[in-house]
């Protein structure tokens, strides 16, 4: 398989859940300590704002996976280019 292939298939499997899936609530532990904060300390005051707001908890779930990935892959890069210096030199 060409790797443009490959690229297509995996930008596919990251958009199209996005339109398939609708009305769905992705909980995650930010939200879960938010709910608990303001349980606890109803007249808690955040100290900050946040700067972008996704639309969404599936795009922030991609935003988060997708710097998880990028991060994965400048790693990886890494370590191949100390491993490919080693063998080389």
């Amino acid at each position: 398989m060409s790797n443009r292939i490959l690229v297509f298939i995996a930008a596919l499997l990251i958009v199209l859940p996005l339109f398939i899936v609708k009305n769905t609530e992705f909980a995650g532990t930010d939200t879960l300590a938010e709910e608990m904060i303001q349980q606890t300390a109803p007249h808690y005051e955040p100290w900050f704002h946040v700067l972008f707001e996704p639309p969404g908890g599936e795009v922030e779930t991609l935003l988060f996976s997708v710097q998880a990935a990028l991060g994965a892959g400048v790693i990886g890069y890494i370590i191949g280019l100390y491993k490919g210096r080693k063998r080389n030199g």
